[in-house]
C-alpha cells in the first residue's frame, strides 16, 4: 500500500515535470492542443500507477514516452486525421514517435519551460486568459483547481483556457526558443502575469481565506524558473526577491481563526528568516547592477520592512524615498496609495490624507476598498474617529474577502465602542 507521503511526493514530481514534458511533446508534434491533451493523459496514468508501482527511474522520459504514444495512437486511429498523420510522420521519424525521449538534454528542457511560459503570456491574450493558461500549462494546475482559485465555474474556466489556446494557434507563434528581441518584448508580460498570480495567492481577492498558498507558491516556483534561465536580468531577480520578502511574513498574517493581522501587529518571530535573507541578497545584487526597475524598488521597500526588528524600528523615510522613485517610474494607483501612507508615517496623517484626496479623482481607485481602508486608518491617527468609523465600514462593504471584511468591521466596532 502506498503511504500518504509517497503519494504527495509523486504529486509534487508530476507538477514539476508537467511543463517540461509538455514542452518536449510540443517541440516534437507542434500542436498545443493535442500535446496538452496527451500530456494530461500521461499525468493521469502516472498519478494512478506511480503510487502503486513506484516512480520510474527516469520519470520525465516515462511521461514523454506515454504522451507521445497517446498522440501517435490518436493520429493513427482517426481516418479524418490522415493528413495530420502524414505531417507528423514527415516531421518525426516513426521510431521517435514511440521511443523514450532523450532525458539528458537539460538545456532543451529548460528552454521548453521558458518557451511555454512566454507563449502563455503572449500579448494577444487577455490578462485573465494568460494567467489561466500559465497555471494550466506551466504550473500544472487542473482546470478545476484554477476555477476554484478564481471562483468561477469549471466550465467557464475551461472555455477561457480553450479560447486562449485557439488564440495562440491562430497567432501562428512557433514553438521555439524566443529570439532575444522577442523575449525582451514579452518579458514584461510574463513578469506581470506571475506578479498577479502571486498577489492573488498572497491576498485572495474574495472568499473565506486570506491566502491561497497554492497560487503564491506556484508563482514563486515559476519565477525561480525564469530567474534560473535569465540570471542576469535585474527585474526577474527583483520580482523573485519581492515575492520571497513578502511571502516571508505569511505565517504571521493570520491568527488562529484565520483572522487578518496587520503588519504593525505581527509576531515577527514567525517571519521566515531564510526567505528574507535570500530576498535581500537577490535585490541587493540586482540594484548593484545599476539598471533599476519597478520590481526591484518594490523588493527594496519590502526588504526595509522585513529588516526592522520591531514595527517602530521601520525606516519610513527610506521607504518614502523609494516610493518617490517608484512614483516617477510607474503610473500604478496602488503605488500612489502606498506613497500616501508612507508620507503619513513620515510627515503626519494630514499630509497623507491630502494625497489620498488627490486620488479620489482616479477612476481606477474609485470604489476600491483599499482607498477607504487607508483613509480610515489615517483619519483614526489624525483623531477623527467618527469619520474613520464611516470609512472602515465603507471599506468592509466593498471588499469580497471575508478576512478583510471581518478586520475592517472589527476596527469600526472598536472605535464605536471607544466613543461610547
Amino acid at each position: 500500500m502506498t503511504s500518504p507521503s509517497q503519494g504527495a511526493t509523486a504529486e509534487r514530481l508530476l507538477r514539476d515535470l508537467a511543463p517540461q514534458v509538455l514542452g518536449a511533446v510540443m517541440r516534437r508534434f507542434r500542436d498545443f492542443g493535442a500535446a496538452e491533451d496527451a500530456v494530461q493523459e500521461a499525468l493521469i496514468a502516472a498519478a494512478s500507477q506511480w503510487p502503486r508501482e513506484g516512480v520510474p527511474d527516469e520519470p520525465r522520459a516515462w511521461l514523454i514516452h506515454v504522451a507521445s504514444r497517446r498522440i501517435a495512437d490518436h493520429v493513427r486511429s482517426e481516418a479524418a486525421r490522415r493528413r495530420r498523420e502524414a505531417i507528423v510522420v514527415s516531421l518525426v521519424p516513426p521510431e521517435l514517435q514511440i521511443a523514450l525521449a532523450a532525458d539528458g538534454d537539460e538545456a532543451a528542457l529548460e528552454d521548453d519551460t521558458l518557451t511555454l511560459l512566454f507563449m502563455c503570456c503572449h500579448p494577444a491574450l487577455s490578462t485573465p486568459s494568460a494567467i489561466a493558461l500559465t497555471l494550466r500549462a506551466v504550473g500544472g494546475l487542473t482546470t478545476a483547481e484554477i476555477a476554484r482559485a478564481f471562483l468561477v465555474p469549471e466550465a467557464t474556466m475551461a472555455q477561457r483556457i480553450s479560447r486562449a489556446k485557439q488564440s495562440i494557434k491562430a497567432s501562428g507563434v512557433p514553438f521555439e526558443r524566443p529570439t532575444p528581441e522577442a523575449r525582451a518584448g514579452r518579458l514584461g508580460a510574463v513578469l506581470h502575469v506571475l506578479y498577479l498570480i502571486f498577489n492573488e495567492g498572497y491576498t485572495s481577492s474574495s472568499g473565506p481565506a486570506l491566502h491561497r498558498d497554492d497560487l503564491s507558491g506556484e508563482a514563486i516556483r515559476l519565477t525561480r524558473a525564469v530567474h534560473a534561465l535569465l540570471p542576469d536580468d535585474g527585474e526577474v531577480a527583483g520580482l523573485l526577491a519581492l515575492m520571497l520578502l513578502t511571502d516571508a511574513r505569511r505565517a504571521a498574517r493570520t491568527g488562529p481563526l484565520g483572522e487578518l493581522i496587520p503588519l504593525a501587529e505581527q509576531d515577527r518571530g514567525l517571519w521566515d528568516q531564510r526567505a528574507i535573507a535570500e530576498g535581500v541578497a537577490l535585490v541587493t545584487a540586482a540594484l548593484s547592477r545599476g539598471s533599476i526597475g519597478a520590481y526591484q524598488l518594490q523588493a527594496a521597500i519590502a526588504a526595509v520592512h522585513d529588516e526592522a526588528a520591531r514595527a517602530e524600528d521601520t525606516d519610513w523615510p527610506q521607504i518614502l524615498a523609494l516610493y518617490g522613485v517608484l512614483m516617477r517610474m510607474s503610473d500604478n494607483p496602488m503605488v500612489a496609495l502606498s506613497h500616501a501612507i508612507a508620507t503619513a508615517m513620515v510627515h503626519g496623517p494630514r499630509a497623507g490624507l491630502d494625497l489620498l484626496n488627490a486620488l479620489d479623482a482616479d477612476a481606477r481607485l474609485s470604489g476600491h476598498h483599499r482607498l477607504d481602508a487607508a483613509r480610515a486608518h489615517l483619519l483614526e491617527r489624525a483623531g477623527d474617529r467618527e469619520a474613520a468609523i464611516a470609512h472602515y465600514r465603507r471599506a468592509a462593504s466593498r471588499t469580497t474577502s471575508i478576512p478583510e471584511q471581518n478586520y475592517l468591521a472589527t476596527q469600526a466596532a472598536r472605535l464605536s465602542d471607544a466613543l461610547k
